[in-house]
């Protein structure tokens, strides 16, 4: 096989995503590629978080100790944040817990991070939670958050310069 024109311009590129994965493992992520890491990396360092070991708890911790569910969006690609792929009582009531620091991208650019509290997030979780009962405890698949209510509802605590 014949390597693409563009192989020149990775190869040159590389040691940067290197160091870019440098960074990003002194900060406990592992994969810039996976999971969004780059990303996630980008936010701890704007926000000052920690990034929380394991796949199972909340994603970040403050120097204070107070734990927080990150997520983001790619409004390219859609104008809702993901939630869980199995939502239930459970999980509702971790995301009850805790403060969520939503970020919101544009392809690969970060325009703006917001807060909400679990008080400001109720509405959704006491909907997801009926859903669930009427459901007969079947899981919800991944509820969305809109952009528009976090934009509307959230505390704006980054936005990038125009």
């Amino acid at each position: 096989m014949k390597p693409h024109p563009d192989k020149a311009l990775l190869d040159e590129l590389f040691p940067y995503i290197r160091k870019y994965q440098e960074l990003a493992s002194k900060h406990g992520i592992n994969d810039i590629f996976q999971d969004n890491g780059g990303k996630l990396l980008q936010v701890i360092l704007i926000t000052g978080l920690k990034v929380l070991k394991g796949r199972e708890g909340n994603d970040a911790i403050d120097e204070e100790g107070r734990e927080y569910e990150l997520k983001s969006v790619n409004i390219a690609l859609t104008k809702s944040f993901s939630t869980h792929h199995h939502m239930n009582p459970g999980i509702i009531e971790k995301y009850r817990q805790v403060d969520w620091i939503f970020a919101v991208y544009d392809g690969i650019e970060l325009l703006a991070i917001y807060k909400l509290t679990p008080d400001e997030l109720e509405p959704y979780f006491a909907k997801w939670e009926e859903t669930w009962y009427a459901r007969e405890g079947r899981d919800i698949n991944n509820p969305k958050i809109p952009l528009k209510f976090v934009a509307e509802v959230g505390q704006l605590i980054y936005q990038a310069e125009s």
